[in-house]
């Protein structure tokens, strides 16, 4: 929640804290409009802060997402509403009106100092859905280590109303009876950039439906993979065990239209081959092995990647995968036709087996904005090649994955061209922006020029 003193009217509202929604909001704000970023999640950052590395460079991905976060919340033309949902957009003449409604967190955000005091008194441990379901966390937490806004909040799901949480807090911000919030904010024009998420890992009955205790998702091993995961280290859920044999299923979410997601969601191969060779420095003595149909290494040194994975003795096997089943020894049995050696079926065992999901929609934003969207549920953009940041709405752009799935790399182009849309269209219906903080925010680049510099670093 934000206090009285918080603006409602902007020059621009940004729906979405990704990456893609990080980047737009400094692109306008350095021109000094002045940027609402509206989060449904407790913090900033998206996806990409949870992720290890990312492909082809293997940077950091934290080292690339935290300095953009930290810019946005510094930057005097910003303001994020965290743990916030939309709830309707209307026009208003030529500007909008967009209805948010402010979680309860049960913590007073003017008085949360971040010290984790009620985190650390709180007898109360859940599972983490940021570390995949894998580690656990206190119902009164703050997200993770490097979220912003470092606030706490309260999982009232979860809260025995033990009352320790209150009794530790040194600044007496906890709020137990605190309830949501609705305000209308006031903006000249919205990016969408709603983000995505991944198909079910329980949408295949052939793959266990989820039930396979060493069955994981592409986040799930990323978590693992993270310094700072949930394990230490790559340890298989089941027993602690370190894996000596991993699969990867290619097109577990993907090309499959008894799933109801036909297409192709592009990162799927790579994020696969990256994770297969950080995995390969992380267990040296295990045997990798990606299952395909096909190889669809389409960027900018993507193809060398996959030859360099090759090259480190990850094995690729191309055919289908028909079935996993699990064992008595919790190990995964991969049943595979094979493709290339003229549908000959074969089984294998592995001790981990990671699926390849797709990439989804992260919105309904046909029923959300009203925005028509084509059958795969990704916003339709009329011109995709002339203006592929142009929505049918006019004064309503899209950035990132919410047109469809896309490496950061793009996402972050996008982003920026769905910026400079954006304030194309306000320059003409306004004649400029709003605020007069533009030489504030030309005076601030030294929090904000390390964010803009990692846009040439590829995807996850």
């Amino acid at each position: 929640m934000t206090s009285s003193a918080t603006p409602t009217s902007f020059d621009a509202l940004v729906l979405g804290a990704g990456i893609a929604g990080l980047q737009s909001a400094l692109d306008l704000a350095d021109q000094g409009f002045s940027v609402a970023v509206v989060e449904r999640q407790p913090s900033i950052g998206g996806a990409m802060i949870g992720l290890s590395k990312v492909f082809p460079t293997l940077d950091c991905a934290s080292c690339i997402t935290t300095p953009k976060m930290a810019a946005v919340a510094h930057h005097p033309n910003i303001t994020a509403f965290t743990y916030t949902e939309l709830l309707s957009l209307r026009r208003n003449g030529r500007r909008f009106t967009a209805r948010l409604r402010h979680k309860a967190r049960y913590v007073n955000e003017d008085d949360c100092i971040g010290c984790r005091q009620c985190e650390y008194a709180c007898p109360v441990e859940v599972r983490d859905d940021f570390e995949g379901e894998m580690g656990a966390r206190r119902a009164a937490y703050i997200p993770f280590t490097n979220a912003i806004p470092q606030l706490a909040l309260i999982d009232a799901e979860n809260c025995i109303l033990c009352g320790r949480c209150v009794r530790a807090c040194p600044t007496d911000a906890i709020t137990l009876d605190q309830e949501p919030r609705e305000e209308d904010v006031d903006a000249g024009t919205v990016i969408v950039a709603t983000g995505w998420e991944l198909t079910p890992i329980d949408a295949k009955a052939e793959y266990g439906k989820g039930s396979i205790t060493n069955v994981l998702s592409p986040l799930q091993m990323e978590r693992l993979l993270a310094p700072h995961g949930p394990y230490g280290g790559v340890l298989r859920p089941s027993d602690g065990k370190a894996p000596e044999s991993i699969a990867y299923v290619q097109c577990a979410g993907s090309r499959d239209r008894t799933l109801g997601v036909p297409y192709c969601s592009r990162v799927c191969c790579m994020y696969a081959i990256k994770q297969a060779m950080l995995l390969s420095g992380a267990l040296p003595m295990a045997d990798i092995t990606i299952y395909y149909m096909d190889i669809r290494a389409f960027g900018k040194g993507y193809e060398e990647f996959y030859r360099s994975a090759k090259a480190m003795g990850i094995e690729f096997v191309k055919g289908k995968v028909a079935r996993l089943r699990e064992n008595p020894d919790q190990s995964v049995t991969v049943r595979v036709e094979r493709i290339d050696q003229a549908g000959q079926v074969e089984e294998r065992q592995h001790d981990v087996v990671v699926l390849s999901l797709g990439l989804a929609p992260g919105e309904d934003l046909t029923a959300l904005l009203g925005l028509p969207t084509g059958d795969d549920g990704f916003v339709d953009v009329p011109h995709p090649k002339d203006a592929p940041c142009h929505t049918s709405a006019e004064g309503i752009f899209v950035a990132g994955t919410a047109t469809g799935p896309k490496d950061i790399v793009d996402t972050i182009v996008e982003a920026g061209a769905a910026a400079a849309e954006a304030s194309a269209y306000l320059r003409a219906a306004n004649g400029g922006p709003s605020t007069s903080s533009e030489t504030t925010a030309a005076s601030d680049t030294s929090v904000t020029s390390t964010a803009h510099d990692t846009t040439e670093v590829s995807a996850s």
